[in-house]
């Protein structure tokens, strides 16, 4: 008698048709390449595990982070710390800001609302801008603007132009089109109707993206000091230069600090936004 319980022929599940197949070749021969791969590189990068872990360098971390455990927080550098927080933090507001307001207006081609052709050329612009890494645009603005914080600023919102160009124009193609076009049925103008049914439902998605941007802007701020481009980066890259361990501390504690709050506010202000297309 047939067991009723077992699987019919038809019903066979995904793992018992797996095992029926047998080993996975492809996967075999994909993980075998990776696997070779890494060794590959570490052979060919000869990387000194264990010279890092030697009685020199083990003595060398120890001094190196007992160094790093007094940070100076006498009251003149303290205030110069924090005079370069606010830098960073308006550096990479500015940015965000201005990139939000450029990616905006790029979005609307990029998403096809101006035709094919339009298109084509905003999503070239916006590949072009985003494809260059922040640390790359910052060295450029340095060279065209000098050293400080206009050329972190510059550097911010050409890179993030591309990134906010290329999500608010998907945030546009994947709204419902059903309420503007009922608006241009009745007979409102192109305008009108994109800015009382579609922007509605695109802009709290537009904000959530933006203050994610923001967050992370503020550690690409901190990190573009090192080319020059203003605020606690280019105050680390000076006190690391000179191995002042004790000061170069005190500007990573304000970095933390300043990451934790910006993420704090953001995250309490994007809980309160509506959900896209609600």
């Amino acid at each position: 008698m047939t067991d009723p319980t077992a699987p019919h022929a038809g019903t066979l599940t995904a793992v018992d048709r797996a095992q029926a197949a047998g080993p996975c070749i492809t996967c075999l021969l994909v993980s075998g390449a990776l696997l070779a791969a890494v060794v590959a590189s570490f052979v060919y990068l000869k990387l000194d595990f264990v010279g890092l872990f030697d009685a020199d360098s083990m003595r060398s971390m120890r001094s190196f982070t007992a160094e790093f455990l007094a940070p100076d927080v006498s009251a003149p550098f303290l205030a110069r710390t924090a005079w370069a927080t606010l830098q960073t933090l308006a550096v990479s507001a500015i940015g965000t800001l201005l990139a939000g307001l450029a990616g905006a207006v790029l979005a609307l081609p990029a998403a096809g609302r101006f035709g094919a052709p339009a298109r084509q050329l905003a999503r070239l612009l916006l590949n072009a801008l985003r494809s260059v890494p922040e640390l790359v645009w910052a060295a450029l603005m340095v060279m065209a603007a000098g050293l400080g914080p206009f050329a972190g600023t510059l550097a911010l919102a050409l890179h993030t132009t591309g990134v906010f160009g290329r999500l608010y124009a998907e945030t546009l193609e994947n709204a419902p089109r059903g309420p503007e076009r009922a608006l241009l049925d009745a007979g409102s103008g192109r305008v009108a109707a994109f800015a009382y049914a579609t922007l509605p439902l695109a802009l709290p998605q537009w904000i959530a993206y933006g203050l994610y941007r923001w967050e992370m802007n503020i550690r690409m701020a901190a990190v573009l000091g090192f080319v020059g481009a203003g605020g606690l980066g280019q105050m680390l890259y000076y006190h690391l230069s000179l191995f002042q361990q004790a000061q170069a501390a005190t500007v990573l504690l304000a970095m933390f600090a300043l990451v934790v709050a910006v993420d704090s506010v953001s995250a309490h202000v994007r809980r309160g936004l509506a959900p896209a297309y609600a």
